[in-house]
């Protein structure tokens, strides 16, 4: 007997929750006018400028871990906030400011390569994404990782 009461309130719950259609959305959430209509301020977002997106290693002995800084200068009117950084793979790590950037300041990227395993001509990216239009910005690390062979 128990069961079965236990069995109809759990029906009763399903079907109570179920059949719950009174939530909606505010349309402001639907119809931003900063994002989803695509009417945006260009002049009123914040903006980068790298004084370089590359960077070339060169030659480096396998195993070898290496590291560059990219600096930037947030060129827009305001601050500007990096929410992540995607690399290649997992032998190229990111790390970027996680305070927002004022208008007029610059910040850096330094992005690191570890060439354990790896040999020959190597090409990394890391994306990064932000509140700027568009919304993600590509850097690109390369290297020529070499054996050293012993005779």
């Amino acid at each position: 007997m128990k069961k079965l009461i236990y069995l109809l309130a759990v029906i009763a719950l399903f079907f109570s929750a179920c059949g719950n259609s009174s939530t909606s959305l505010s349309s402001d959430l639907v119809n931003n006018p900063n994002s989803a209509s695509g009417n945006v301020d260009m002049s009123k977002l914040p903006a980068f400028q790298f004084k370089q997106e590359e960077h070339d290693f060169g030659k480096i002995q396998q195993g070898e871990k290496v590291s560059y800084t990219f600096v930037f200068k947030n060129v827009g009117k305001s601050d500007l906030i990096i929410s992540d950084a995607k690399a290649t793979c997992g032998c190229t790590i990111a790390d970027y400011p996680k305070a927002p950037v004022k208008p007029g300041a610059e910040g850096d990227v330094t992005v690191s390569f570890n060439s354990e395993g790896k040999k020959g001509i190597q090409n990394k990216t890391v994306t990064l994404v932000a509140n700027t239009q568009p919304n993600t910005k590509v850097l690109t690390i390369k290297s020529e990782v070499i054996i050293n062979e012993i005779n």
